[in-house]
């Protein structure tokens, strides 16, 4: 019977070691070698862009001179602020919003945004670098950019006591904001206006659970932050009762305060005023460092005023009492 090794006749012939085959050799061979590799990660395709040049520009996107790891950008509180995408560029360009860098990614598609973008920076003489899109994902933290960023400098903020100085060493009466617990950068841009157009030196703000100079800040302020000084206090309770003993008459606004803000005993000399936050207004150490606390006179039917608008109306009612 075929195929029966029993059969009389058939011999099995043993050898040394197993049958040879081909080890696998074979079925190997046809399977293939995985995902064609991404461009950028092919060493003789154009689009490759080494380790050490891409760390390179990572470093450029940090404002480094030396290297050190690479670090992920764009997200509060790990590196540099990011503007990320057309219309927040174009808007962040045009509002006058100081600008380290533009970055545009390679192939961007061009449209009448980014034309106005281009032509802004060429205006301006803003440093334009372009980098592939992954590098531009991993400089922004993956925020969605549509091929086009900005890097904002790092903000610099003065010290309380040179503020302080600066404040008792003006030719007009010296009035200081300070901000307890502000935490939307609209608000405190719209604080930086305002003290600006009535004749603030400066503005002070906490180190912590507090809004910074971001771009939103930037943009609200439309272009204040650049005229006068913001200062940043470790300790804002320490460094208003420093201000205090200076000579500052400390005023806090709190809407259930008995005196109006048009009525306030002192406007002349020294003046620091200070804003909390609309929903819980001045906390306890703020309140009691105030000398005295005023309000502003609304409507039952509107609970309180944000922060941008109470500091407008109370810087207006300030300078109407000193004139």
């Amino acid at each position: 019977m075929p195929g029966n090794s029993q059969r009389k006749g058939a011999v099995r012939r043993k050898g040394k070691g197993n049958t040879a085959g081909s080890g696998g050799r074979v079925r190997r061979g046809l399977e293939g070698r995985g995902a064609t590799p991404r461009a950028e990660d092919r060493p003789y395709h154009k689009s490759y862009v080494s380790p050490k040049a891409a760390a390179a520009a990572a470093a450029r996107g940090r404002g480094d001179r030396g290297s050190g790891p690479t670090q992920r950008t764009g997200r509060p509180g790990t590196g540099p602020e990011w503007v990320a995408g057309r219309n927040p560029v174009l808007e962040a360009m045009q509002a006058g919003i100081p600008i380290k860098t533009a970055y545009i990614s390679e192939g961007a598609e061009r449209d009448d945004r980014l034309r106005d973008i281009l032509k802004l920076a060429a205006d301006t003489k803003t440093p334009m670098l372009e980098v592939t899109r992954d590098q531009l994902d991993k400089m922004t933290g993956g925020a969605i950019h549509q091929g086009v960023a900005l890097q904002l400098p790092e903000f610099t903020y003065a010290h309380p006591d040179d503020l302080l100085a600066a404040a008792l060493d003006t030719d007009g009466e010296p009035l200081v904001v300070a901000l307890d617990s502000i935490t939307d950068p609209r608000n405190l841009g719209a604080v930086v206006r305002s003290s600006a157009a009535f004749g603030a030196q400066g503005v002070l703000i906490p180190e912590r659970r507090s809004a910074g100079m971001t771009a939103a800040a930037w943009k609200t302020s439309a272009g204040a932050a650049a005229r006068i000084p913001i200062a940043r206090a470790t300790n804002l309770n320490r460094a208003l009762r420093a201000y205090k003993d200076a000579g500052f008459f400390l005023v806090g606004l709190d809407g259930e305060a008995e005196t109006d803000i048009a009525d306030l005993p002192q406007t002349s000399g020294p003046l620091l005023l200070v804003v909390g936050s609309e929903g819980d207004g001045l906390s306890r150490l703020v309140r009691e460092a105030c000398d005295t606390l005023a309000s502003i006179p609304i409507t039952a039917s509107v609970e309180s005023l944000n922060a941008g608008v109470a500091t407008g109306i109370a810087l207006y009612e300030i300078a109407r009492s000193r004139r």
